[in-house]
């Protein structure tokens, strides 16, 4: 059974950066193509990012495009996303999880427990 554990949120002013850390259980990381998404109080849970099995592609959120960038460390089993230029309507709890990249990035796991990024003002 997979595991996903998020980290890396917090508390930061607009115009900030973070970078979050999913580490993935189980064997097969390297054939999972991977994303992240995110829900924020009040809204359903949105797609973020994702990344190809072999890093080779990666597609994001319009509205992340320029800001956001994910990446991956396969020998570690990791996934990352590295925000920049955070604004207040980032603010929401993040999660990772392997996604099916060709049908519109569905998420193919459970939930892991996310972490919370709060974007002040």
């Amino acid at each position: 059974q997979v595991q996903l554990v998020e980290s890396g949120g917090g508390l930061v002013q607009a115009g900030g950066s973070l970078k979050l850390t999913c580490i993935v259980s189980g064997r097969t990381f390297s054939s999972y193509s991977m994303g992240w998404f995110r829900q924020a109080p009040g809204k359903e849970r949105e797609f973020v990012a994702a990344i190809r099995w072999s890093g080779s592609t990666t597609s994001y959120a319009d509205s992340v495009k320029g800001r956001f960038t994910i990446s991956r460390d396969n020998a570690k089993n990791t996934v990352y996303l590295m925000m920049n230029s955070l604004k207040p309507e980032d603010t929401a709890v993040y999660y990772c999880n392997a996604v099916s990249y060709n049908n519109n990035y569905s998420p193919v796991h459970g939930w892991g427990q996310g972490t919370q990024v709060t974007v002040s003002s």
